[in-house]
């Protein structure tokens, strides 16, 4: 019969913080095993020798790189991978003879645990307990006094490994923190964390629950001194948003603020590339104090100091609206951003249509115009909507298909170009078929159709087809159409026109 294997969180660094059950399953291991860094002795054993038993087989589990050169052929991965499955291999032999196997890890085993690797190796083959253990940021928020989170703030745990700019936008978008893996990262982290101006609540702790523990604010830390044993800890306490939602004003105290309110700004960002940004967005931008969006829109917008981002899912654009204009009323300087033009298929509408509500009767809107995605578009097929032409969305979230039919009609019938944007997303995968097929009533089949996927950002492509070899399952949500008029053409160098003149 095989042993079994036991992973076992042994706490951040005090013995006294290994859980009772992890010291009995210890005292009573054939095997007890530890990662170690080179040269170093093993902190996860250090923490629980007074519980190893003389009898016990130590396997110790050295690192052959920590970070820096190998001269293996694989590089540090290929060095890690041949170690993990090195020390598997150790340890099975064990499990194999019928010892039990207790693989002791520092905090918690599945918190950035070394254990991990040995799981994913022998958790399959082998009968495997895991033992929860006190992780490091409990002990520092503990040792530092700080309330990480409250009621539904939202408490993200993040990397100090991640690049700069972003990490600064996750600090910027989430309640509370706690950055590990520090060391060698500390100098971006603390410029991280200025950008998203959570620095001045920012707490460093260092060796939380071991001798030796520090802790002070991050802006005082030399960077010099910093060790691997180290965390930040920022506290939804300090969040830059939260005196926008501990002190919102109910509707029925509008008028008292109406000589508060300030001009909320709906910004149209274009469809991508920073180069596509409009100067007059770009000066908005760089002077609100909040940005309300669309998750992906509200990414696009560089984190600096001051700025909160407020992103939200895809079909909220009223709640979004709302919450813009609650905070413009208080006296907030706000920008509601859309992708390509705010004004077309995005969000200005959802913000005038709140507005209509009294309560926002004295916020001034303005609407700053973008590249729209069809103009992306075209631009890079020619100049198909270079005459009359119409733009619509096949979407049918917010009117009934039996319009967007009708519609196709008209646009057809009228013989104009036609852009269409979101022509299919996950859950609509039969209406570009059906718009086909409906513009084909009216429309040869070689009336040129150009496909845009992604114009403006990595990985673009741009296809001209026809509306009879148009294949629908090649069109995502990515996709913008654009279906030309009978006067279409295209050039010898494959470029799509249509004529501003129609002949009678």
């Amino acid at each position: 019969m095989t042993g079994r294997f036991h992973g076992v969180g042994v706490g951040p660094g005090d013995p006294e913080l290994i859980t009772l059950k992890a010291a009995r399953l210890i005292a009573a291991a054939d095997v007890v095993a530890y990662h170690a860094g080179v040269r170093k002795a093993s902190n996860a054993r250090r923490i629980a020798e007074s519980l190893i038993p003389a009898s016990a087989v130590e396997e110790q589990l050295t690192y052959p790189v920590t970070t820096g050169t190998t001269d293996h052929p694989g590089g540090y991965a290929g060095a890690l991978a041949d170690f993990y499955e090195e020390s598997a291999a150790r340890l099975a032999a064990h499990l194999d003879a019928g010892r039990d196997v207790v693989l002791l890890s520092e905090g918690d085993p599945l918190f950035y645990g070394s254990y991990m690797y040995m799981h994913d190796r022998l958790s399959e083959r082998y009968e495997t307990e895991i033992v929860p253990g006190v992780p490091a940021f409990g002990a520092a928020a503990a040792a530092a006094a700080a309330p990480l989170a409250r009621q539904t703030d939202v408490l993200t745990v993040l990397p100090g490994t991640l690049p700069e700019p972003e990490l600064a936008r996750r600090l910027a978008d989430t309640d509370a923190a706690v950055v590990m893996k520090l060391g060698r990262t500390f100098p971006a982290v603390r410029r991280a964390l200025e950008a998203s101006g959570r620095l001045e609540h920012a707490v460093y702790v260092e060796r939380a629950s071991m001798d030796g523990e520090r802790r002070l604010p991050v802006a005082e830390v030399d960077p010099a001194t910093v060790p691997y044993f180290s965390l930040i800890l920022v506290t939804g306490d300090s969040r830059n948003g939260r005196r926008s939602r501990d002190r919102a004003v109910p509707r029925a105290q509008a008028a008292e603020t109406a000589d508060t309110a300030a001009e909320l700004l709906v910004v149209g960002l274009g469809p991508g590339p920073d180069h596509w940004l409009t100067p007059e967005a770009s000066d908005a931008l760089a002077g609100v104090d909040h940005v309300v969006g669309y998750g992906p829109y509200v990414d696009r917008v560089p984190q600096r100091p001051g700025l909160t981002r407020h992103a939200s899912g895809n079909t909220v654009e009223i709640d979004r609206a709302r919450l813009a204009l609650d905070l413009a009323r208080e006296g907030e300087r706000v920008a509601v951003v859309s992708g390509g033009d705010a004004g077309v298929f995005g969000m200005a509408t959802a913000v005038f249509e709140a507005a209509e509500d009294p309560a926002y009767a004295q916020v001034p809107v303005r609407v700053l115009p973008g590249v729209s995605a069809v103009q992306a578009v075209a631009a890079r097929a020619g100049a198909p909507v270079g005459g009359d032409f119409a733009v619509m969305s096949l979407s049918d979230r917010l009117k009934p298909w039996e319009v967007i039919e009708r519609r196709l009609r008209a646009v057809a019938e009228a013989d104009m170009a036609l852009a269409i944007y979101n022509p299919a997303s996950r859950s609509r995968t039969e209406q570009v078929a059906t718009a086909r097929d409906v513009l084909l009533e009216h429309r040869k089949p070689d009336t040129v159709v150009v496909v845009g996927r992604g114009v403006g950002r990595p990985g673009e492509s741009l296809t001209v087809t026809t509306l009879g070899e148009l294949d629908p399952a090649d069109i995502d949500m990515r996709c913008l159409l654009i279906v030309g008029a009978s006067g279409t053409r295209v050039s010898r160098s494959g470029r799509v026109w249509t004529p501003r003149w129609v002949k009678p």
